[in-house]
């Protein structure tokens, strides 16, 4: 029921199936704290119904859109080695109606594993 990076809760998910394979695993979990995936039984934690992303940030909107930033925000601490998944999931995001960019301005990413500002000027770079 906790990250295993940094020890702070957890919210499980089922990965859609047109996101898995940008995923750690089919049932995954987001940290509340690093923003980090993980495999939900990593965690030890199992999605129960949709997921409550607004637990870990109240910009995530809800449904696929929700899922797929929270998923990407586990592949920006390495955006060289995942941009093939990035660019997916954003465009994924936008496809559920997302604003990524704005997700990203309210997003509270104090304690990332990523330097959020960072990772802002690189999207907008790459897209």
């Amino acid at each position: 029921m906790a990250c295993p990076h940094c020890s702070s809760p957890v919210v499980a998910f089922a990965v859609p199936p047109a996101l898995r394979e940008h995923a750690p695993a089919d049932e995954t979990a987001v940290c509340t704290r690093c923003l980090e995936t993980v495999p939900a039984a990593a965690a030890g934690v199992e999605p129960d119904g949709p997921p409550d992303l607004a637990a870990v940030d109240p910009a995530f909107p809800d449904g696929d859109a929700g899922i797929a930033l929270a998923l990407l925000c586990g592949h920006l601490g390495s955006f060289a080695l995942s941009r093939p998944s990035i660019e997916a999931l954003v465009e994924h995001a936008e496809r559920e109606g997302a604003d990524v960019f704005a997700f990203l301005d309210r997003l509270d990413a104090e304690h990332a594993r990523f330097d959020l500002e960072r990772r802002r000027t690189a999207l907008l770079d790459l897209l």
